[in-house]
């Protein structure tokens, strides 16, 4: 075999050998960064992954996995330690969430984020995205119904999100032109379908759950 093809073999299997393990360590550091986000109530994912690092001794220049492998890992997490007390937890935030969309019904309220996939932790925002003209709209309905908010980010023709003082659970709202709303990708990186509820699916979702 000519030494050009050697080095080329060579190089081939360096590089799957580093992806190999770089794929571990992604899966070491999601699995840690689940467990802290599921026992400490952290809901910063990047500060999540970066202390997973940290504790799991590696260094900072490691490569760190996606918040979709941290969503996954926490679904494998709760399947094993959660049980019963996470699946109530979990079904109170939905009838929670399922209030606040009835509140909102005139905007299209969309679930989504971990009350709506099934991963949240007991700190974890319910998050809604509406759709609606003006964002104008929105906090007039939180101004009349006496709720204090905040924005948290606004983006030139692009959303704007609106965290709210609400009770019992943090809310997100995520405000969308009706167009924007039709237009918005439905799969992600990976090409899943994302969790994005309607009221009707969330009361379906409760009844098989038994309500």
């Amino acid at each position: 075999m000519p030494r050009s093809t050697l080095r080329y073999e060579q190089r081939r299997s360096e590089r799957r050998f580093a992806a190999d393990a770089d794929g571990q360590q992604r899966t070491r550091i999601a699995q840690a960064a689940a467990r802290l986000v599921a026992d400490h109530g952290i809901t910063d994912f990047a500060a999540a992954k970066r202390k997973a690092a940290r504790e799991l001794g590696l260094p900072t220049t490691a490569a760190l996995p996606g918040d979709d492998e941290v969503e996954d890992a926490l679904v494998s997490h709760h399947a094993l330690f959660g049980g019963e007390v996470h699946e109530a937890m979990l079904r109170q935030q939905r009838k929670r969430a399922l209030t606040w969309m009835r509140r909102l019904a005139a905007f299209e309220p969309r679930l989504t984020g971990g009350v709506a996939a099934g991963w949240a932790t007991a700190a974890s925002p319910i998050r809604l995205e509406l759709a609606a003209d003006s964002v104008k709209a929105v906090e007039l309905a939180l101004l009349n119904a006496e709720l204090r908010y905040r924005p948290v980010s606004t983006h030139d023709d692009g959303p704007v999100e609106l965290a709210v003082d609400a009770p019992e659970t943090p809310l997100d709202l995520v405000v969308r032109t009706p167009e924007a709303a039709r237009q918005r990708p439905r799969r992600d990186r990976h090409g899943r379908e994302e969790a994005r509820l309607t009221v009707r699916e969330v009361e379906a979702l409760l009844d098989d759950t038994g309500s």
